[in-house]
């Protein structure tokens, strides 16, 4: 019984939302619209498992004096930093701290007087801005690895990827001296272009075809209950 009633159910909201989508009259128009309401409850209760989790690793990490705790130190600080300003409302009015911006805790978070915006702005949008400058020293070090020219397709890659690259930079621009600046011609940041909208286009298509391919028999799966890992583990027979 406690595999069977969430199966039923996954069932039932499966088909619903895919009749949903095929008869926009009512009672089945407004259905997706309804679920994602209960989508969005579950998405909630969800993100308070997944902080209990957060904090669990963590804190058995500083307990436990891993290496690395003090990373996870400073994590649980800033959620707790975070969560508290969020959740409160913290903000300044006239240089004074007010809680409950703007006089009770349904104001907006993204309103520049609560301080969260400023934690957005100021600290969240700069540590990824600087992860994600770290990441291209990875990316070019991988590229250097994976684009070698071993066969037709490794080269045809690498030279798809060193005109790319020429082309997003001031270089491509300057090394295509010998294009007039009011004729159109072969020079490099075009030819990036172009290998971005068509060749490249074309197989991102043939990707994302797959992709939806794929979430479809999945779906179909789950949904007829030939899937059931999202269940756990099945019990031995």
């Amino acid at each position: 019984m406690k595999r069977t009633i969430p199966l039923a159910i996954t069932f039932i909201v499966g088909v619903v939302l895919i009749v949903s989508k095929f008869i926009p009259h009512m009672p089945f128009g407004t259905l997706g619209e309804d679920f994602s309401v209960y989508f969005d409850i579950i998405a909630t209760f969800a993100f308070i498992l997944g902080g209990g989790n957060l904090l669990k690793v963590h804190a058995d990490t500083i307990y436990r004096q891993r290496s690395g705790w003090g990373y996870s130190a400073i994590c649980l600080i800033g959620f707790f930093i975070t969560m508290v300003i969020g959740l409160l409302k913290f903000g300044a009015v006239n240089g004074r701290i007010v809680v409950g911006w703007p006089g009770d805790w349904k104001g907006d978070i993204a309103d520049p007087a609560i301080w969260f915006s400023s934690i957005y702005e100021y600290v969240f949008k700069p540590l990824a801005a600087t992860m994600f400058a770290l990441l291209a020293f990875y990316v070019a070090s991988a590229s250097y690895r994976a684009f070698r020219a071993k066969n037709v397709e490794a080269t045809v890659l690498l030279v798809a990827s060193f005109i790319i690259l020429l082309g997003r930079t001031f270089i491509g621009k300057a090394v295509s001296f010998w294009v007039p600046i009011n004729r159109p011609g072969p020079d490099i940041p075009r030819l990036a272009e172009w290998v971005m909208d068509y060749p490249t286009r074309a197989g991102q298509r043939a990707i994302m075809i797959g992709i939806a391919l794929g979430i479809v028999a999945t779906s179909l799966k789950i949904i007829l209950g030939i899937d059931r890992t999202y269940l756990g583990v099945e019990e031995e027979k």
